[in-house]
């Protein structure tokens, strides 16, 4: 028999034995491998290469680092079962949260969703499934939680419903030591299904506030509209608007674009239009001033930082579609590295 190791190809002869009819082999047995399989240090290694590169680069990277060639449909396999893996251990760990005991500490939520491609078949389809094949976009949820002053952050994503990503949402905030004397402080885009399950899952402990450099997106849009092209006052003007906005003032910026708005709807609707709607739509989520006076974060650049760490270095390789279980599971596996869980993992599997 033999099995592939970080150190090589490992071959030996083993005495097989017959026992009440039954082929018994000993030696495998204790030892805990099977023939042609792989060991368990050199699938973390090509798990770990696998990660962060597409499994053709993991299966190079493998071959130069450790002179071991394994295919990379080999390296895909595994990957992916480790992956399935992680998104079981992540699933059980959603059921058995425990809400936390001790004083309440203030909390930091942030969520931002990221499309990732994927490809679909018609499973149910007679003959070659090929033939089905689709391309599609699906919205990849990511969250995070983290105490105020810590470095130390908790995240979980999930391919599914608004109301499953705010369970996910609610979990991160438990195992940051969430409980009812907590408070959280959501910060996001102005997403309406974000905000709405902020609402939802946390209710009175949480706070949602729009992040305030993309409501600045807004204001810069429409400055043109409001008071022409020159430069120099497109800035003075959009400056004013966004003082105005940090001060609690959101009601003069909605007089300023008023009679600038066409009162259009979808595309049809002009900047100032769009931003006037933005704003109007979204009462009670621009209180800048007091997530300041709390030395709270008043943009969502974690999320934003997390979303292309996490999520798309990896899923949104050049050429790469996934089926949207496997990116469902890769993703779980991507978190879990970066929630520092990867030792804890392994450790647990050998």
């Amino acid at each position: 028999m033999h099995w592939m190791t970080t150190y090589g190809k490992v071959s030996l002869c083993e005495r097989c034995l017959t026992v009440a009819g039954h082929r018994v082999r000993p030696f495998s047995e204790n030892a805990h491998i099977h023939c042609r399989d792989y060991s368990q240090p050199l699938q973390r290694r090509l798990v770990d290469f696998a990660s962060d590169s597409s499994f053709e680069t993991a299966s190079q990277k493998l071959e130069e680092h450790y002179g071991v060639v394994v295919p990379e449909s080999s390296v895909r396999a595994i990957t992916l079962g480790h992956a399935r893996c992680m998104s079981e251990q992540s699933k059980a760990s959603l059921q058995n949260r425990q809400e936390c005991v001790g004083d309440g500490k203030q909390l930091i939520g942030e969520m931002d969703g990221s499309m990732i491609p994927v490809v679909l078949f018609d499973e149910k389809a007679e003959g070659d499934k090929r033939k089905t094949r689709k391309v599609d976009w699906q919205e990849a949820k990511l969250c995070l939680v983290y105490e105020q002053g810590s470095c130390n952050k908790r995240h979980r994503v999930i391919m599914g419903e608004p109301d499953e990503a705010g369970d996910q949402w609610l979990s991160c905030a438990i195992e940051q030591g969430l409980n009812r004397q907590s408070s959280i402080h959501c910060v996001s885009d102005g997403a309406k299904w974000i905000a709405s399950q902020a609402d939802r899952v946390f209710a009175s402990q949480g706070h949602f506030l729009v992040d305030y450099y993309h409501l600045c997106e807004y204001i810069a849009d429409a400055a043109k509209e409001c008071v022409g092209k020159d430069e120099k006052a497109c800035q003075k003007w959009t400056d004013k608007q966004k003082t105005r906005m940090k001060t609690g003032c959101s009601e003069k910026v909605l007089a300023e674009l008023e009679p600038h708005s066409n009162g259009k709807s979808g595309k049809e609707a002009n900047k100032s239009e769009e931003c006037h709607r933005y704003i109007r739509n979204r009462p009670g989520q621009f209180d800048y001033q007091a997530a300041e006076a709390a030395n709270l974060p008043i943009g969502s650049g974690e999320i934003e930082s997390s979303n292309r760490s996490v999520v798309q270095t990896r899923l949104k390789l050049p050429g790469a579609w996934w089926k949207p279980e496997y990116a469902h599971d890769m993703l779980n596996l991507r978190t879990l590295r970066a929630n520092g869980d990867w030792d804890k993992y392994w450790k647990a599997t050998g």
